[in-house]
This record gives structure tokens, C-alpha cells and sequence, in this order.
């Protein structure tokens, strides 16, 4: 007996070739679009951004071509709080979060997971590409495309209710699919960057929410090298758009090495100030097997993976890499692997 399915449909071919396959095997399936902006605009701008009137749009017509029910529900003041509010208020406190993870963590995986569990379904199937295993979460046969970084961050339990069709699968093998399947979307370009600032300028959307402060970039010996108009337009390992008055005495690029939002300091320095081996993180989320090997962790999506040992700290972990890391955000996930497979995550707090 085949289950009641959810499927988000963002309008992309991901997500419509992932409800294709769930209802080609047999189960009873429902097409939901997640309307996230209070004001979508019409058109997507290229490959930038996402939820607009032209994405539900696709998402309907793959829905009808596929001969399944399909609704839009409304979660602009969730997407707003959970994800919008959060990823402004962590740069305000000098931290890079990651808005897709936390869109999976409190949107897809948390509001819509449970609305649909409310409903009557069994489960909620997605486009990612990443791969479910008795219920563990392993990496994408597509290693180019995997995102289970960014899912890291779910509970046993709502990994319990997810189905991830595309795992297997390569992205060119799904949009070859997608066209032989009728679907208009095969395509679509891929959306990418922070699907609510569709222009890309992440630093004048925070500047429009956090306003412009005056303040000093620093070299390492806490000499004033040059000016800001706000600590919240920088993310550590960053080395362009510094502005910055006075070169190195070596002539060589500097790079961001912190952030200081109390004193709205911003601290410069040669690549090498950036290596770190010691990461500690809080707020873990055990999601996968308690035995394991061959362990590494990954520290930004479609980042470096590197080997490691971990040791937890007062609720929190401390992660030892094998090897320096560099550009390693407060912020950020660390997700940590065994071999393709999910143990858990956790978030960065610093690492030195």
C-alpha cells in the first residue's frame, strides 16, 4: 500500500521530477508550492532567486503534467521570521549564517513537515540531492550536487518523514528525465545564492535593514588600515570589496580574520592568519549512526572536507582538524561525515 505523499514543489526541476517518480510508484501524492514572499515579483532575474509568481506557475504545470492535486501555501511570516529576521540578526552579531540551512531546519522540515503530518500525510519528498539509508542521511550519488550539508541539520525524526527521490541520480540524468517526462521546466536554470536578496547584493540588503556605522579596519597589530560603513558587510575569509587605505608591507592580499560588532571593528590580515585547526560549536544534532570511522567534517556547503576527531564540550564539540582550515565562519555548520554518511551537526561558534 503506497503512502500519502507531500511533495514540495518549488517550481524548479528538481522538485518536479522528485514528485514524478513518488507518484509513478504508486503513492498518493500532493504538490505543494511554498509562497515565502510577501511580494513576489513576476519573473526570476536569470538563476537568482526563487518563490515567484513565475516559479508557482512552473510548479502548477508540472503538477498538472504529472496528474497530481497541487497547493500553494502561504508561509511568508514564517519565512520572514525564521529565516529573514535570523539571517539579519546573526550578521548583526558578527556570525555567517547559512539562510538554505535554516529554511530546511525551520520551513520545509519543521512548518511544512508538520502541517503535513497534521493533514494525514506519511511524508514529505523534496528535490534535494542527497540520499536516505534506513533512514540515515548519506551523500548524493551526484557529488557535485549533494546537499546533504545543508540538511545536516534535521532530527531522526523528521529525517523519519522525508524521501529524497533524486539521490541516486545525477543532475543531468534528471533533467533528461524532466524532458522525457513532458515537463517545461527541464531547463530552468538552477537557482543559487540567497534566493530573497534576487540581485545578489547581500551587503546593501543588510545595509538597508541595519543601516550604515562608521567604523575602523584593523591589521592585526590594531593599526587603522581603512574605513566601513558597517561590520555587518563582511564575513570572515573575505577578500574583496575591503577597501582598504594602506597595502601590506609585503605587497601580498589581506583578508578578513574577524568581526568585532560590539566596537564594529573589522580585523585584516595575510592569508595564513586564517588557518585553524581547533573549531568549538554548539547546539549539536545527532542524526546519524553512533558507530562510525573514517571521519570528516564539512564546514560550508560544497566546501573542503577534511579529516577529524571530535570531543564534546559542555553541551557543545569540540571539532580537531587533521589539517588547517581556512576561512572558517562563526555561523556556519559543521557537519560531520562517516565516510558519505551523516553523524551529525553542529553550529560554529569559533575556532582558533
Amino acid at each position: 500500500m503506497g503512502l500519502r505523499v507531500l511533495a514540495a514543489m518549488s517550481g524548479g526541476v528538481d522538485s518536479a521530477v522528485a514528485a514524478a517518480r513518488i507518484a509513478e510508484a504508486g503513492h498518493d501524492v500532493t504538490g505543494v508550492h511554498l509562497a515565502l514572499s510577501a511580494n513576489p515579483q513576476s519573473h526570476r532575474t536569470g538563476a537568482r532567486g526563487c518563490c515567484t509568481i513565475e516559479d508557482s506557475r512552473d510548479a502548477r504545470r508540472a503538477a498538472d503534467v504529472i496528474g497530481i492535486p497541487f497547493y500553494i501555501w502561504d508561509m511568508a511570516e514564517r519565512f520572514q521570521r525564521d529565516v529573514i529576521e535570523d539571517f539579519v540578526a546573526e550578521y548583526a552579531a558578527g556570525r555567517t549564517p547559512n539562510p538554505c540551512l535554516r529554511c530546511n531546519e525551520k520551513i520545509k522540515f519543521s512548518a511544512v513537515l508538520d502541517r503535513a503530518l497534521a493533514l494525514g500525510f506519511d511524508a514529505v519528498a523534496t528535490g534535494h540531492h542527497a540520499r536516505l539509508v534506513d533512514g540515515v542521511l548519506s551523500r548524493s550519488a551526484d557529488q557535485g550536487k549533494d546537499q546533504s550539508y545543508v540538511l545536516g541539520v534535521l532530527t531522526r525524526e523528521q529525517l523519519g518523514h522525508a524521501i529524497f527521490p533524486l539521490g541516486d541520480s545525477t543532475k543531468a540524468e534528471v533533467r533528461e528525465e524532466a524532458a522525457r517526462r513532458g515537463l517545461t521546466v527541464a531547463d530552468k536554470p538552477d537557482s543559487h545564492d540567497i534566493c530573497f536578496i534576487a540581485d545578489g547584493d547581500t551587503r546593501g540588503f543588510l545595509a538597508g535593514r541595519l543601516g550604515a556605522a562608521e567604523g575602523p579596519i584593523v591589521d592585526q597589530s590594531g593599526a587603522v588600515v581603512g574605513s566601513h560603513q558597517g561590520a555587518h558587510g563582511f564575513t570572515v575569509g573575505q577578500r574583496k570589496g575591503l577597501h582598504i587605505d594602506r597595502p601590506a608591507t609585503d605587497g601580498r592580499p589581506r583578508y578578513v580574520l574577524s568581526i568585532e560588532p560590539v566596537s564594529n571593528t573589522v580585523t585584516v590580515g595575510p592569508r595564513s592568519a586564517l588557518q585553524v585547526t581547533s573549531i568549538t560549536c554548539g547546539r549539536p544534532v545527532w542524526n546519524g549512526p553512533s558507530r562510525f570511522d573514517d571521519l570528516t567534517v564539512q564546514l560550508r556547503a560544497h566546501g573542503e572536507v577534511y579529516s577529524c576527531s571530535f570531543e564534546e564540550e559542555g553541551g557543545g564539540l569540540r571539532v580537531d582538524l587533521d589539517r588547517p582550515a581556512t576561512g572558517v565562519a562563526a555561523g556556519q555548520a559543521a557537519v560531520l561525515y562517516s565516510g558519505s554518511t551523516v553523524i551529525g551537526s553542529a553550529t560554529i561558534v569559533s575556532a582558533g
